[in-house]
Parts: C-alpha cells; structure tokens; sequence
C-alpha cells in the first residue's frame, strides 16, 4: 500500500470538515472519491497533500507520517494537480514541467543536469505535448493546459498523483482524452492515483474502486459496480438512481432527485 488513512480527520481553523476517514491506496490504484457537493471531497485531498494540517489520526505514504515529513521528501512522493490551474502564465510548456524537478535539487542547485532535463522530455513525452513544448501556457487549449500541468506534476517521478476534479473545465471530448491519458500512465508508470471526480459515470469507467464521502465521513469504498448501487447513491446524493450495463461497462442512471 502507498497511502493509507487512519482516523483522520481535517478542515479550516476550527471548522474540522473531514472526520475520522480510514482507507488505503494500493500501488498501481486509481481510487475516486465522490459525494455531494460540500460533502468534504476536496478537503480531504488537500488533507492527504498536506495543504491542510491533520486534526486528528494519521496519514502514511510509503509507512511515513505525510504530516512529519519534510516537504521536499513528501513532493519527490506525491504530485498534485489541483482544480484549476493559471491560463495566463508566459512560461513555455518546457519553462513550466523544469518546475517539477525542484524537490530534487539542492537550493544552491540554480540549474538542471542532464538527468533533469531528461526527465523533464519525458515527462513532456508521456502526456503527448512535445510539438508544444515551446509553446507559451497562455496559448493552451483548455485540454492542453490540463496535460501541461499533468507533465508538470509527473517531472517530480513521484509514483503518487493526486487529482482534484481534472475534468471540471473540460468538454466531453477533452475529458474523455484526459482520462484516458491518466489511465494509460496508471498501467504503463504504476501510478498510484487518487481522483476527486464530480462525475459518476466517468468515475464508474475508470476507477478502480470508489470511496464515497458524505457529510466528512466515510459511506462506503469499494469497486464502482459494489458502492454505485441505488440505496447508497440515494444516501449520498438524494437521487433515485440505477445501474445499467452499456458497451464500457457499469453505468448509472439518474431516474429523479428527492
């Protein structure tokens, strides 16, 4: 296991919003988590990336404390992606995955060595953007912009990306070629990923398994076709629902809202 939970609970100055939240991640795992809005998703991820301090309990990555750690060992360990990302940047898409190689440097280290620079390609390579690469990320599509900071976040050859909602300001067909692209990287890297993801159908059809959050607290985590089931998605979204089985897999309907 790379990340596990026990106990842990989060939130802003005393308003703790995550509470007491126990599960794992398996190496090589794409774990969604899902739940209303205001239900605690994107906290918890800031929780588990250290953005946000632990209240209570504890969370390990690779049997180390993420809360004790330092922070240049936990970012050579963890990417993050978060919700949005600046579209106003000059950098050029090369200028901006250099950025990833920082937790493996000293801070007298002003440049990068051949190894970074490899690193740095490959990262480019991998998410399909080398034609880009001297472009500015201001004159990024929306989907490019995404697959940019994704090179960024994998320049740091951490084995553990965390994503919150990706696909947010994505078009279907954008978001279908990002996923996708995750899910390549997932079996061909062993990236351990965790996801919040607003969409169940999307989260049905790539995740491994699926925790769903409500009100801070766990419901229940599982495989998608085991958690996404009528009574449970009733709890935690006040919607009639049902499974249907399409030419992808397990999909969900939504029949009406409470």
């Amino acid at each position: 296991m790379t990340l596990i939970t026990k106990d842990f609970s989060t939130g802003y100055e005393k308003n703790k919003i995550i509470k007491s939240i126990s599960l794992s991640l398996e190496k090589s795992e794409w774990l969604g988590i899902v739940g209303a809005n205001g239900s605690g998703k994107s906290t918890f991820l800031k929780g588990i990336s250290r953005i946000l301090d632990a209240y209570t309990g504890i969370a390990y990555l690779d049997g180390n404390d993420i809360h004790h750690a330092s922070t240049k060992e936990i970012a050579k360990k963890i990417s993050v992606l978060p919700q949005q990302n600046s579209s106003s940047l000059s950098l050029t898409v090369y200028e901006l995955v250099c950025l990833g190689r920082s937790p493996h440097k000293q801070w007298w280290e002003l440049d990068l060595d051949e190894n970074d620079h490899f690193e740095v390609e490959k990262s480019i390579a991998l998410t399909d953007m080398t034609s880009l690469k001297n472009k500015p990320v201001y004159s990024l599509s929306g989907g490019q912009r995404q697959r940019a900071f994704l090179s960024l976040a994998l320049a740091q050859d951490a084995k553990t990306l965390l994503l919150d909602e990706p696909t947010t300001f994505l078009d279907l067909r954008y978001q279908l070629q990002f996923l996708d692209l995750l899910k390549r990287l997932n079996n061909e890297q062993e990236l351990s990923i965790v996801t919040v993801i607003h969409d169940l159908n999307l989260a049905a059809r790539y995740c491994d398994r699926i925790a769903v959050i409500k009100d801070g607290e766990l419901l229940a985590i599982d495989k998608p076709r085991e958690v996404l089931t009528q009574e449970l998605l009733k709890k935690a979204f006040q919607v009639e629902t049902c499974q249907i089985e399409t030419p992808i897999g397990l999909q969900i309907c939504t029949i009406k809202s409470d």
